[in-house]
């Protein structure tokens, strides 16, 4: 007999583990792989580089075509800084709400597939339920191509993935894609009544930045085509949120780094945005190397999420809107796990508990209700996967 837990108190197991991405997630994963052996399933890890994270998928019944994945990732954000009213690694309930860290940003929804695995195991199902969990999804969604890789290779082909990022329960069928570039301008310092003779880092990276403002001011006049009219808003945007460098107010900036990055609506190519990127950056480089030759700009591609685009009768829309009645169309402006699924091939949609405003906050929550009506998602899937 398996480990016999409710869904809340898989949850409470999962939250206690304190999987920020910056950390390892091995110690939760090993408390999976425990969970899943018990009710007889064998699951694959799946490592980082470094060896200290692990994604983790396993099928539960037969090895047969035609199964669904339910996609989720095991690492959140930090709580550091945050004011939070109760311990963020101890799910706490209140109000009708369930508090902790990555209780909606995601394990409330992981959690719900971990129960329904006992759902699945009881009911004997004759199409797959596969699991697939990831980690540094927060850092820009590095973790799930290897895994889906492997999965292509060593499981049966499921017929839908659905993601369960918080939507609450509303079908998600489309999402801006992402690329981003860690950009290190190398300037050279001089006293600033002589800059002319120097480079200034900071000086240069704004010309960068100011780039990347005239091409949001140009997408945005812009008459966005059908599938950018869908989101909010409805255009590519290029973004910058941290700036670091300088020494002092009289000197040159010897050094500036920055993140700059692009949400592209589907339909728009990421690479293009990128090309577009590393001209202007050689363009910049080459004024700055024409007054000190040492200067120069160093890219380093930080992260390339594809976008989720609207499958025509997608298996996994069908599907989810089976399991949710919701007949709706939605889109969001962020980006997920199920473009990666979709780019290897996979019908794919997002969809889970929970509002993806409380991601990421203090007291981060999770609606009771919310999470009950996960209960009732997985009771309905797993009944479907019997049929």
């Amino acid at each position: 007999m398996g480990q016999r837990l409710s869904a809340r108190e898989i949850l409470d197991r999962l939250v206690a583990f304190p999987t920020v991405s910056r950390d390892s997630n091995l110690a939760l994963i090993a408390w999976v792989e425990e969970y899943l052996e018990s009710w007889g399933v064998k699951s694959r890890r799946v490592y980082n580089p470094e060896g200290n994270k692990a994604a983790l998928f396993a099928n539960v019944g037969p090895e047969v075509a035609g199964g669904v994945v339910l996609s989720g990732h095991t690492d959140v954000v930090p709580v550091d800084g945050q004011e939070w009213s109760s311990d963020p690694w101890v799910v706490a309930e209140r109000g009708g709400k369930l508090y902790g860290r990555g209780v909606c940003d995601m394990k409330g929804f992981d959690a719900l597939a971990l129960w329904a695995v006992q759902l699945a195991v009881e009911a004997g199902v004759k199409r797959p339920l596969q699991i697939a969990l990831s980690y540094d999804e927060e850092l820009g969604c590095a973790g799930a191509p290897p895994m889906i890789a492997e999965m292509v290779t060593a499981l049966p082909k499921a017929a839908a993935v659905i993601v369960g990022e918080p939507s609450r329960f509303a079908v998600v069928t489309g999402h801006k894609g992402g690329t981003g570039f860690e950009t290190h301008l190398r300037g050279f310092e001089v006293h600033s009544s002589l800059m002319h003779t120097g480079v200034n880092a900071v000086m240069a990276g704004a010309k960068l930045i100011d780039w990347a403002n005239q091409r949001n001011a140009e997408v945005s006049a812009a008459t966005p085509g059908p599938m950018a009219a869908m989101f909010d808003p409805p255009w590519t945007t290029s973004h910058v949120g941290i700036v670091e460098g300088g020494t002092a107010n009289n000197i040159t900036a010897k050094d500036c780094r920055f993140l700059m990055a692009f949400r592209v609506v589907p339909g728009e190519d990421p690479a293009d945005w990128a090309e577009a990127y590393r001209t202007r950056v050689a363009e910049v480089e080459a004024e700055m190397k024409a007054v000190r030759p040492e200067a120069g700009i160093d890219l380093v591609p930080a992260f390339r999420v594809p976008p989720l685009v609207p499958e025509a009768e997608g298996a996994a829309e069908r599907l989810a809107r089976q399991l949710t009645g919701d007949n709706a169309t939605h889109v969001v402006s962020y980006g997920t796990e199920a473009g990666q699924f979709q780019e290897a091939g996979y019908s794919a949609v997002v969809c889970g508990p929970g509002d993806i405003a409380q991601a990421h906050q203090p007291d981060e929550w999770l609606e009771v209700s919310q999470f009950e009506a996960g209960q009732d998602f997985m009771r309905r899937l797993v009944a479907g996967l019997a049929a």
